[in-house]
């Protein structure tokens, strides 16, 4: 699987573990940065840059962390076609993925352990959409971006 993941400062020491979880799975994983956990940066760029490389199907799906998961998943909201949830838990995770066709899995670096974060992002790739009336509420949600 190709993925991107993206952080800020907050989030930088747990996106660092996930990163070297998912290569060791072998999935192809470009980190968009930050690459310095002890220089304040602003999770607005990270979360957007990540969701624009989603949107433009340069990668499978994206991961974005920030200290909550708060800011970067409604930076990351923000970007036309994308569709980040914040899951501070396995059944969270996969339900973004079958009942939302979410393409962004957002966490919080103060909120979730490794251990549990490594569940979260295993719960959200493995999940798939289940379509039928999802399908329906998904494009009502596309839709919601025209207004």
């Amino acid at each position: 699987m190709k993925l991107i993941i993206g952080s800020d400062h907050g989030g930088f020491a747990l996106k660092e573990v996930v990163k070297q979880h998912l290569t060791s799975l072998g999935h192809e994983v470009f980190d968009q940065g930050t690459h310095d956990g002890t220089v304040s940066v602003d999770y607005p760029d990270y979360g957007a840059a990540v969701a624009r490389a989603v949107v433009a199907g340069e990668y499978d799906f994206g991961i974005v962390i920030c200290g909550t998961g708060i800011g970067i998943s409604l930076a990351a909201n923000k970007i036309h076609g994308a569709r980040a949830a914040l899951c501070t838990d396995p059944y969270m995770a996969r339900m973004a993925r079958e009942h939302n066709d979410a393409n962004i899995l957002a966490m919080g670096g103060r909120v979730v352990g490794p251990g549990l974060a490594l569940s979260i992002v295993e719960a959200f790739l493995n999940g798939e959409f289940a379509g039928g009336r999802h399908t329906r509420r998904v494009n009502k949600l596309m839709a919601l971006e025209t207004f």
